[in-house]
């Protein structure tokens, strides 16, 4: 898997008066991609967690190119970009699934930290999580 894809619709809440998404939600479309991602690799959130693994968000990014409007299917992919010792980065596509143009495109940065906030080296507390998300990066590079 180089990537992942996942479908979403803009619901209502999502929009103001005039149908159009509001900016913060393609923050939280991200989101939802990443932990897509993350569960077709075999682990979710909750399972880092309970190996003391966090993963805050040090960065975050968006270009938006065209807005999102209510009850549009929308598919975003997700890929990971970015893996060093004690971050990681994921890159956003956020497509019109009708028309296959791109909406907006992001990226966020994440930290891994204990639950006291502390930063950890993912190869030494986790390394079968940490080969695999290598395994996830190098696919990138050369494709």
């Amino acid at each position: 898997m180089k990537h992942n894809e996942t479908t979403i619709r803009v619901l209502y809440k999502d929009t103001d008066q005039m149908g159009v998404a509001y900016y913060a939600n393609y923050f939280v479309w991200f989101e939802i991609g990443r932990t897509e991602f993350l569960r077709d690799l075999g682990m979710t959130y909750k399972d880092l967690e309970q190996n003391s693994i966090f993963l805050p968000v040090t960065e975050a990014y968006c270009k938006y190119r065209y807005p999102a409007r209510y009850d549009e299917e929308l598919r975003v992919v997700t890929r990971l970009n970015m893996l060093e010792q004690v971050r990681l980065g994921f890159y956003y596509e956020l497509i019109r699934v009708y028309d296959g143009r791109a909406l907006a495109e992001g990226e966020t940065t994440h930290a891994f930290v204990n639950e006291k906030g502390k930063p950890v080296v993912l190869r030494k507390q986790n390394p079968f999580l940490w080969k695999i998300l290598l395994e996830k990066v190098q696919e990138n590079i050369e494709s």
